[in-house]
């Protein structure tokens, strides 16, 4: 099979490919930090996370080394908290034994995050199939083949045409490096937008949504707030209350959001179940 289109799509990536700080290295540790991050949450709000995240922890030792209310507090608005914990938990073990060659026997790392990882850091010939890559590699047909040490550039070349041209509801076919071999060009189907004020889910915005509620105060019990629980409003508003204040989940009458303790409840004994989210 021709490497045209594959020569194509790395020479795109060149001129096109996305300047994101974790393509700047081949350091495993960071590398994983990253993929653990972006698994649940958007490019553009990780980036920043990311550096501040290694500058304040910037080896596999330093994270197996810190305390754990730090990370999860580090965490809050990256999705799981459960991921933050096997990222440590994944971190200590490379501390005390090293990078095994199976990376999928780390805590938290599947199929995809392990194949990421191999093919960044290791320069390990692994596709790694997110959910751009096979929706590219499904559209133009099998046209496309990594060349051997390549496969870095490779995976980042084919993720960033599926989140920037060959994207899911509007594929822009006219500028898109791989055209003249693509079977699938001009044909796909754009799906209209949602109608403005129509159906749809209305957006939140993400500081008043239940997960950004969960981490806020998961990091407060994991801190030993004993005696307070953080409410968070449904604006984002912080308010500390006595837990003996506080009797049941849900909304009290004022409409402020509740993670909450029965009266009595000690906040160690239900910190370990909060904090897998």
């Amino acid at each position: 099979m021709s490497q045209a289109p594959t020569a194509a799509l790395l020479a795109w990536y060149d001129r096109c490919g996305r300047d994101l700080p974790w393509r700047r290295t081949t350091d495993p540790y960071a590398i994983l930090v990253s993929e653990v991050m972006l698994q649940q949450t958007q490019v553009a709000r990780v980036a920043g996370r990311y550096e501040a995240w290694l500058e304040r922890w910037p080896t596999a030792a330093a994270l197996a080394a810190a305390p754990l209310a730090d990370v999860l507090g580090a965490w809050v608005g990256l999705g799981y908290n459960r991921r933050a914990l096997r990222l440590r938990e994944a971190c200590a073990i490379v501390a005390r034994d090293g990078w095994p060659d199976d990376l999928s026997r780390l805590p938290g790392v599947g199929p995809y995050t392990a194949a990421a990882v191999g093919a960044f850091a290791f320069g390990r010939d692994e596709v790694a199939m997110d959910t751009n890559l096979r929706r590219v590699l499904a559209r133009t047909g099998g046209a496309l083949r990594p060349s051997p040490g390549r496969f870095g550039a490779f995976n980042h070349a084919v993720m960033d045409l599926g989140a920037t041209v060959c994207t899911a509801r509007r594929p822009r076919c006219q500028p898109c490096p791989l055209r003249p071999w693509c079977p699938s060009r001009d044909a796909v189907e754009v799906l209209p937008a949602r109608p403005p004020g129509g159906g749809g889910r209305v957006r939140i915005p993400f500081e008043d949504t239940d997960r950004h509620a969960r981490g806020r105060v998961v990091a407060a019990f994991m801190v030993g707030l004993d005696d307070e629980v953080i409410l968070i409003a449904s604006g984002g508003v912080v308010i500390r209350v006595p837990v003996r204040g506080i009797t049941s989940q849900g909304r009290d009458a004022t409409g402020v959001r509740v993670m909450a303790l029965s009266e009595g409840q000690s906040v160690a004994a239900v910190a370990p179940a909060l904090s897998t989210d």
